[in-house]
């Protein structure tokens, strides 16, 4: 029984090993689609300079 176990743990890690780093990703076409749909970035407004300043300081 612990060499079935540890032949399942061996074959787990060279499966994980195989998916993680030898196998390459491939873009599916909702991915395709998604990204084709980003035509324009998002406009980015910096709000910083509308928070009022902390209690107590002399700002």
């Amino acid at each position: 029984m612990p060499y079935l176990f540890g032949g399942l743990v061996v074959l787990n890690a060279i499966t994980l090993g195989y998916y993680l780093f030898l196998k390459q990703p491939s873009t599916t076409q909702t991915l395709q689609a998604a990204q084709a749909e980003i035509t324009q970035p998002l406009a980015f407004t910096n709000s910083a300079e509308y928070i009022p300043p902390a209690i107590g300081s002399k700002d």
